[in-house]
């Protein structure tokens, strides 16, 4: 209470006395300049003089760039050793310095919430995604006031500030059109966005918003989101500089590439055709010999095996292998195209000449390599819907329904590779994005580049540190005092330290000496050279839920790393050592408490145990009209296993009437109703591998009609079937069943629309068509639950 009056006061005397330069670095906004001009009673005994804006920042401020990947692999540059061609982060570590022991979160919101703060995601409310939040504080999925990010403080400095990208920090709740916008990127430091607010979209037909406004992207076949963004990009830090030429910029730039689906045109994935043949286990090894031969990890390192619950590339069968390989290929190209994305941003600062005051900080990844796609899949949600399949099914499809291989990458299927190339992406680490245990989750290299600033040289800086020390470095290069308070709300202190020392100083001793993890019940703990932790109920790559069942954290056990001598934590040293872990246990246990990490498990608690509690719409019946789109899945009517529904439309019929009523989702999965040549149609997409068809007999009636949908299900179990009736002024037209219904989710960023199905199509016999807007007349919708 006491600092929180002092607090008060300082703002109050601010005001009244004019803001030092000490008071004005600890209270954000800075006031506005007193006026210039002296006032008389008349014009004529009165001066006029345009007041002007204090500068705050030094005369040589940088230029800010950050560009970071999303679920690269630590092992995945051919810069540091690995396969994947990356220009741009070639010509970076060239003129930089490049770093290896540097950490994120392991999963991708955190990661973000924690960069711009400067604190721990459990302080930030980012201990889960946000469609997945829970009550607790650590949970809650909305950045709170008191942690302002460093947009936030570089834009009340004088900076203009833009965000590109996937930004997925904002509560689902709050993706509508209704908002509240104080969470989306505009309401959090910057400037300008334009991106995606979700976790993942497709490259194709992304969901994508222009600050707080959804639009809707180009739709032909040339379009690519990653192509679009650095387009904009460029666009803008030219509007920057020619309207503010003497501010400096800060351009947040995160594609949301490589994260599933991956999607890519063929001609990049073509570039790496063959070259993944031999598997997994033979991609480690030549990766891990090349590490060593440039000097990218110590020469003692280890190589850690494959995890024993993993497939093993000699398993895969022979018919599969081409599948499994084409996967990696596609990877590859599209993270290569997502590094040359970035070399046209770094080309437009050298044509304009500001190459050379930018600090351009290159982050590969927001946390390890995904292995979501579990055994390889041409539908990436079968696993976050925790629905089984075989590699056989997704083979019949895709060449039943697709044409085949070279349907792979395209804007039909949202496919993701197959776990081991997961793993291979971590070497020589254990483990992969979600697992906060071990390095494979965490671990990402880093360059910067500052030309002005940073000579380069070629030793890999080891000091570890977290992407909760970003914010710290900019702070200090730029002599910037952390504010006490922002906006009037008192702030925490940073949890992040200053990487600056590094940047002239290789082989000095890391000044970070304490950092916690923790994600999905997977954690650890690193102190001084040590790192212990256990990895948690479930890996990422298993199917069985029996782990997350049967889980009880207090009896796992924990293993013990000494990184000084053990750099790719491959030797457990906990039985030799029960002191030392027992400390790190104990710091654990009080970084945990300090940082709102308790309980362990909150994380799951709606996703695995009590998904009723979900975030989403309290409603049970909804009135739409024609032209009301773009809302959120979690936020309509939910079209899932055991809710059953029945929609009402009142609609004005043409002769041959087509287009979409109403549709949730998209490509992969989803539920649309819609008229085709006067024929009433509905399609339940079960994640690409079912598509169950029901229509009308003839065609329905024209004029004002009432049609009722309605989707029964047999029981409220998980992939329960149903049945979809369709009636037209009260009479049956048409019936069907589902057979497997989709537990959770259809998509993570597709929408439900009415009068038109925007984003990818649900159904591919309107995919060309698409957005296959209605061409009668829609009164109203009434959609309601019925059990």
């Amino acid at each position: 209470m006491k600092t929180h009056i002092y607090l008060s006061t300082v703002c109050l005397i601010g005001l009244l006395l004019g803001v030092t330069q000490l008071q004005a670095q600890e209270v954000l906004p800075f006031p506005e300049p007193p006026s210039a001009s002296t006032t008389g009673k008349t014009l004529a005994d009165s001066k006029h003089l345009w007041r002007t804006a204090e500068n705050h920042l030094p005369a040589d401020a940088p230029n800010i760039v950050i560009f970071m990947t999303d679920d690269a692999g630590f092992s995945n540059p051919e810069t540091f050793g690995g396969p994947v061609h990356m220009p741009t982060m070639d010509r970076l570590a060239k003129s930089g310095i490049s770093y290896n022991a540097f950490h994120t979160t392991a999963m991708c919101s955190p990661t973000r919430a924690s960069l711009l703060t400067g604190r721990n995601h459990h302080r930030v409310g980012a201990g889960q995604i946000a469609e997945l939040a829970s009550d607790w504080d650590g949970y809650v999925g909305k950045i709170p006031k008191s942690t302002a990010t460093f947009a936030t403080v570089l834009n009340a400095y004088g900076y203009n500030t833009a965000a590109f990208g996937k930004w997925h920090n904002t509560p689902i709740t709050d993706i509508t059109k209704l908002g509240p916008f104080d969470r989306y990127p505009t309401g959090l430091g910057f400037d300008y966005f334009y991106g995606f607010l979700a976790g993942e979209s497709s490259q194709y037909e992304p969901s994508l918003f222009e600050n707080t406004n959804p639009i809707q992207a180009p739709h032909d076949s040339k379009y690519h989101l990653t192509e679009d963004l650095a387009e904009k990009a460029i666009q803008w830090i030219r509007t920057s500089k020619t309207l503010n030429p003497d501010k400096p910029f800060f351009v947040y730039f995160t594609p949301g590439a490589v994260h599933g689906p991956h999607q890519i045109f063929k001609e990049w994935a073509d570039k790496y055709e063959g070259k993944f043949d031999e598997g997994w286990e033979a991609l480690r090894t030549m990766t891990f010999a090349k590490q060593k031969e440039l000097g990218w990890i110590p020469q003692d390192a280890v190589l850690n095996p494959l995890a024993s619950t993993q497939q093993k590339w000699d398993e895969i069968p022979t018919s599969q292998r081409e599948f499994q390989s084409r996967l990696m290929e596609i990877y590859a190209g599209f993270l290569e195209h997502t590094d040359v994305q970035y070399g046209k941003i770094v080309d437009e600062l050298e044509r304009q000449g500001q190459l050379e005051n930018t600090l351009i900080i290159y982050i590969n990844s927001d946390n390890g390599p995904s292995s979501e796609g579990m055994n390889g899949t041409i539908s990436e949600l079968l696993a976050q819907n925790s629905m089984p399949s075989t590699i056989e099914e997704h083979l019949e499809v895709l060449h039943k329904d697709y044409g085949g291989m070279d349907a792979l990458g395209g804007p039909k299927l949202d496919i993701m590779y197959h776990h081991g190339w997961a793993y291979t992406g971590s070497s020589p680490f254990q483990g992969t994005k979600l697992v906060a245990a071990h390095l494979g989750g965490t671990r990402t290299p880093m360059v910067i580049s500052w030309p002005a600033k940073i000579k380069h040289d070629e030793m890999p800086r080891s000091q570890f540190h977290h992407v909760n020390d970003i914010a710290a470095t900019l702070y200090d290069i730029l002599d910037i005092t952390p504010p006490k308070v922002v906006n009037g709300i008192e702030q925490q202190p940073l949890d992040g330290v200053s990487m600056a020392y590094t940047f002239d100083q290789p082989e000095a001793k890391s000044n970070k000496k304490t950092q916690y993890f923790e994600i999905l019940g997977s954690r650890g703990v690193y102190h001084e050279g040590w790192f212990a932790g256990t990895p948690g109920p479930k890996p990422p790559w298993s199917t069985d839920p029996t782990g997350i069942i049967n889980w009880e954290p207090e009896k796992e056990v924990w293993e013990l790393y000494n990184l000084e001598e053990d750099y790719a934590q491959s030797n457990d040293i906990a039985s030799d050592n029960p002191e030392k872990l027992a400390e790190l246990k104990d710091i654990f246990d009080r970084e945990a408490t300090d940082n709102l990490v308790y309980p362990i498990g909150a994380s799951m608690y709606t996703v695995f145990f009590h998904p009723e509690e979900l975030p989403s719409s309290p409603l049970k019946e909804w009135s739409f009209y024609e032209g009301q789109n773009r809302i959120p899945e979690a936020m309509a009517p939910k079209f899932l296993s055991g809710r059953s529904t029945s929609a009402v439309i009142d609609a004005e019929i043409t002769e041959g009437a087509e287009g979409v009523f109403f549709a949730v989702g998209g490509i992969s999965s989803g539920f649309t109703v819609y008229m085709d040549q006067g024929v009433l149609k509905a399609e339940y997409n079960a994640m690409t591998l079912n598509r169950y068809k029901i229509r009308s007999k003839s065609a329905i009636p024209t004029g004002k009609v009432k049609i009722e949908v309605v989707t029964k299900y047999d029981t409220k179990e998980r992939m329960a079937p149903a049945t979809i009736t369709l009636k037209v002024n009260g009479k049956e037209v048409g019936q069907g069943r589902i057979e497997r219904s989709v537990p959770s989710i259809h998509t993570a960023s597709e929408t439900f629309d009415v009068g038109a199905d925007l984003g990818s199509p649900v159904a591919l016999d309107y995919f060309d068509r698409a957005p296959f807007k209605f061409n009668g007349k829609i009164e109203k919708i009434d959609i309601k639950y019925i059990d």
